[in-house]
């Protein structure tokens, strides 16, 4: 008979906790008459998928690190209509089971489990993780993704099979659990979380706080990218800009001091970088979309559909002719007064400024063209 439940528990090194997880679950499946596998995704160097073959588990062994791939290889082998992803390391209660179950049952897409909604277990959750980490991590997602979900890295969570397909996951590491709570949200899934007890692990921790966390972070920032990119270039680049228009009209006096060409060139630096990171963003947008990590981004669309190879290096190449032309006027007037101090340094300097937002231009439309090739 097919299983109506699969139940995934990505494994490595839990020769004492995977005992006790798998005799719990077949308790609960008992209990309240579910139909349900238990498949043990495993990477084990120890006695972990002996163990589980023996307490009747399936046993998929891939033997590759990585929490993601764990459940991603667990998960091609589920054949139930329902998934359950749990940590098989005793710290979550398996009795929650019928609970995930009910949800999926009434419509909800995705359940995820709330352990601060719940009870932690002294020392089951580290002071860093618990207060800093996950709520930082967490309403971090809530911000960039508008992500109404407290403990968006809890490992007990429920999902329909026909949503998991939808998803379409991939990462490898830890940054798994933020990338199916993201996704989940981009694919406009029905979420519903509820509080879970928390417990302490039977095994040393095989988490890194700062790698992990890290791994997280780098994620979530490269699916936002108008907070990691656009947003501080575009304000580098309104700073500068400022700074130059403001010099342009002459020096400006503070007291005793006179802020004329230094600032200008500062006013310059800030432009120029502001504009590469804004670059920066829409080449990580653009990478999103072609790697198949994002599957829609309005922006991109508009790029592949409007923007050209020839027009944005046309546009490029029509810039840095003006700055060509301005600074060539400017070294004619230099000549033909026999070499004195230049007296426009700033309009010198805004010409330069100029022509290598040109040159980026060019070739950032010739890099952008490359990657939009399978969108056009």
């Amino acid at each position: 008979m097919k299983p109506e439940l699969s139940i995934v528990l990505p494994c490595r090194n839990e020769e004492k906790a995977i005992g006790f997880c798998i005799h719990s679950i077949k308790k609960v499946l008992k209990e309240h008459n579910i139909q349900g596998e238990i498949i043990v995704s495993d990477s084990s160097i120890d006695n972990s998928p002996v163990i589980a073959r023996k307490l009747g588990a399936q046993v998929i062994k891939h033997n590759k690190k990585g929490y993601g791939i764990a459940c991603l290889e667990g998960c091609k082998a589920a054949k139930g209509s329902y998934i359950i992803l749990a940590d098989a390391d005793g710290t979550y209660d398996f009795n929650n089971i019928p609970k995930f179950l009910h949800y999926l049952y009434t419509g909800y897409d995705f359940v995820i489990g709330n352990r601060f909604k719940g009870s932690i277990q002294k020392g089951a959750m580290p002071f860093l993780h618990r207060y800093i980490g996950n709520p930082l991590l967490s309403g971090l997602l809530k911000l960039f993704f508008n992500a109404k979900i407290n403990d968006a890295h809890c490992g007990m969570r429920a999902i329909t099979k026909k949503a998991l397909d939808k998803l379409n996951l991939k990462t490898t590491g830890m940054e798994f659990a933020s990338e199916m709570v993201l996704k989940a949200v981009q694919e406009k899934l029905r979420i519903k979380e509820i509080p879970i007890n928390y417990h302490k692990r039977k095994e040393k921790s095989k988490l890194n706080s700062f790698s992990d966390g890290w791994r997280h972070l780098r994620f979530m920032l490269m699916y936002a990218p108008n907070y990691l990119f656009i947003l501080p270039g575009i304000s580098l680049i309104f700073l500068g800009t400022m700074i130059m228009t403001l010099l342009l009209m002459g020096p400006i006096k503070i007291n005793d001091f006179t802020l004329y060409t230094h600032p200008m060139i500062i006013g310059s630096f800030l432009t120029i970088v502001g504009y590469q990171i804004v670059n920066l963003g829409v080449y990580a947008r653009t990478y999103a979309i072609s790697t198949g990590l994002k599957k829609k981004d309005t922006f991109v669309d508009l790029l592949a559909k409007y923007i050209t190879f020839e027009s944005g290096v046309m546009l490029g190449a029509i810039i840095v002719l003006i700055s060509l032309i301005l600074g060539l006027h400017i070294l004619l007037g230099w000549i033909s007064e026999g070499f004195p101090a230049l007296s426009k340094i700033n309009n010198l300097i805004v010409i330069l400024t100029l022509g290598v937002i040109g040159v980026q231009t060019l070739f950032s439309s010739f890099f952008l063209s490359i990657m939009l090739i399978e969108k056009k």
